[in-house]
């Protein structure tokens, strides 16, 4: 009987994704640029590309396709006014069997609603941010928003002030494929709040083309993207947080990297005077051939002074070992031009804190049938702590 509604379950799915005029439209850049969608994302959005990663480090623009077209001209040559302001919609929706143990079937539509926009306001000054208008339910507001300047004063420089995650440097958790996640970048000990998620700050980022070498420099609060306090404050104490990741490409199929990233905190939670200093560091590898093969690799290794266990009565650790990584395997037959993919992810987590101990392994299959439109299929096994399977069924669209 389960069996059978979950058939029902997705033919209803491809009915509806047949049917939808709107999923035929194309997302912002595409638009604009009136070109497809594989120029920038491989085997299938979100997922980037190089050069997808290319474009958007030059603040959403192309090299030759700059035209004053994009532009008003509104005989001031200080004002750069778009002449329409480009947007695009992202929609999820899943169908999932067996979430956190549950046993049974539950609907996830929409799992997530995005408003997006972005694009250059000048020739080296562009903008990017997308609204959160539904996620899992709730409106979890903006997460990505930052403006961004290029060839900083001809040196090569890229600078981005705003919110973004401090993991993009390595790989970027929003764009990923799956519905199961890149565990060992969201995870903080007891009550810190420094994780490898979205804050504020400011990323710079240079490359030494001779080398094929890059750098990518973050200062952050350290304490995520939530409100403002008292006196428009946004960040909890006086620290401010420290990232830089090296990278290096080997021949066209290799890229390895390492990243470091420090911080302190005050912990508000115990009475009396407590700094947390975590430290973060871990190496990263890519294999990427033709976009047909695709192998990234994660190792992470954090510690934190001193963690508190919130309770009664309140507990204290101190020098908390927590690390782990993922390992992920893309296939797509033909590339950027594949209509299937197929992708597997396993998450490892060890830490001093048993609650954090995770271990789990995901083999997700995607088909479009647009290239902004596509089916996906997913299972999740679960070792650690509650040990359990969950599947889901699902669309992702873009336009």
């Amino acid at each position: 009987m389960k069996t059978k509604i979950v058939a029902i379950s997705l033919i209803l799915i491809i009915i509806l994704m047949s049917t939808s005029e709107k999923a035929l439209a194309i997302p912002a850049f595409a638009r604009k640029y009136q070109m497809s969608c594989t120029v920038c994302h491989s085997p299938a959005m979100p997922r980037i590309k190089a050069f997808g990663e290319e474009f958007a480090g030059m603040g959403f623009r192309m090299k030759d396709m700059e035209a004053p077209r994009y532009y008003m001209n509104t005989g001031d040559e200080k004002l750069s006014l778009l002449r329409e302001v480009p947007l695009a919609v992202r929609l999820d929706g899943h169908i999932t069997y067996g979430n956190q143990n549950s046993g049974g079937l539950e609907f996830g539509f929409p799992f997530g609603v995005k408003i997006l926009s972005g694009g250059e306001i000048s020739k080296k000054l562009s903008y990017y941010f997308y609204f959160y208008m539904s996620e899992m339910g709730k409106v979890a507001g903006i997460e990505d928003a930052f403006l961004a300047y290029t060839d900083l004063l001809g040196t090569g420089i890229n600078i981005a002030a705003g919110q973004f995650q401090v993991c993009d440097p390595l790989y970027k958790r929003e764009l990923r494929l799956m519905l199961e996640d890149y565990v060992i970048y969201t995870l903080t000990p007891g009550t810190s709040s420094m994780s490898l998620k979205y804050d504020r700050g400011i990323m710079v980022d240079y490359e030494i083309e001779a080398t094929g070498t890059g750098f990518v420099g973050l200062v952050v609060n350290g304490n995520g993207i939530g409100k403002g306090g008292n006196k428009f404050l946004f960040d909890k104490d006086k620290y401010k947080n420290y990232f830089l990741k090296i990278s290096q490409g080997i021949g066209k199929k290799f890229d390895v990297g390492l990243f470091g990233y420090y911080g302190k905190e005050a912990l508000d939670e115990w009475a009396g005077t407590l700094t947390n200093t975590m430290l973060f560091w871990g190496p990263n590898l890519t294999f990427n051939h033709d976009e047909k093969f695709i192998f990234n690799v994660q190792y992470a290794r954090r510690t934190d002074s001193d963690v508190v266990i919130p309770g009664e009565p309140m507990v204290i650790r101190e020098d908390v070992l927590t690390h782990g990584g993922f390992a992920e395997f893309i296939f797509a037959p033909k590339g950027d031009m594949s209509n299937w993919y197929l992708t597997l992810l396993g998450n490892w987590v060890d830490s001093d804190l048993d609650e954090l101990d995770y271990s789990s392994v995901s083999l997700h299959a995607g088909y479009l049938i647009r290239r902004n439109v596509r089916l996906v299929a997913e299972y999740t096994r679960q070792f650690s702590n509650n040990t359990y399977g969950k599947a889901s069924l699902g669309f992702v669209a873009a336009f």
